[in-house]
């Protein structure tokens, strides 16, 4: 199974990715997370992508283009994948489906979570990541003697520069002129399922098994 799940940042893409790929034995292909990691190592992508991810823009294709390829052709995606975070632009579509066609996969699914932009940034500007693991939680009860409930470190929880509320805006704005016309792209390309993205984590989960099932 080939899917690409869609939306605005912090809708919860990289959360029902997560739970998807599990349920389904599929890859978890996040473009955030690989980002992310080449930033952290210095490495050539991650020093072209830091200034660029921090201020809240798009990552040039080219780049976005070579790591996805050289991705979902490793072995872990050979039972299928949920791609987290590309396409974000027209181009970028276009360069996915050349990949698509060189790689033989016709049949894809896209998955839309939807939410209003103030439910957005009230999420973003809340939300703490977890230093080791990545794990996110909303900073309600939070203190110095929080334990991951995945990695179970200690006082490990860090907010992302990119989660700035200035900078959220500034990311809703090149979603909605940049990679909201992304969506109308795939009309004739893709089984598209568009879901309420403001359930709780556990009815979004259904709702998209569901929606798979009975495709």
């Amino acid at each position: 199974m080939h899917i690409i799940i869609f939306g605005a940042p912090g809708v919860g893409k990289g959360t029902q990715a997560k739970i998807l790929a599990a349920k389904l034995n599929i890859a978890h292909i996040s473009t955030g997370d690989i980002l992310r990691e080449a930033i952290q190592k210095g490495s050539e992508t991650g020093l072209k992508a830091k200034a660029i991810v921090e201020s809240g823009g798009l990552v040039p294709d080219d780049i976005m283009g070579g790591i996805i390829k050289e991705t979902l052709k490793e072995d872990r995606c050979r039972n299928g994948y949920i791609l987290d975070g590309f396409p974000r632009t027209i181009a970028q579509a276009k360069i996915l489906t050349e990949i698509f066609d060189e790689l033989g996969v016709h049949e894809i699914y896209l998955i839309k979570l939807d939410a209003a932009d103030e439910v957005i940034v009230s999420r973003l500007t809340n939300r703490l990541v977890c230093s080791k693991c990545g794990n996110i939680i909303v900073n309600t009860n939070y203190s110095s003697s929080y334990v991951c409930p995945v990695c179970h470190q200690i006082d490990s929880y860090l907010k992302r520069k990119d989660d700035d509320e200035e900078v959220i805006r500034r990311r809703l704005l090149v979603y909605h002129e940049t990679t909201s016309p992304v969506f109308n792209y795939y009309t004739d390309k893709a089984i598209i399922f568009e879901i309420n993205g403001t359930e709780s984590i556990e009815v979004i989960t259904d709702n998209i098994i569901n929606k798979l099932q009975g495709s």
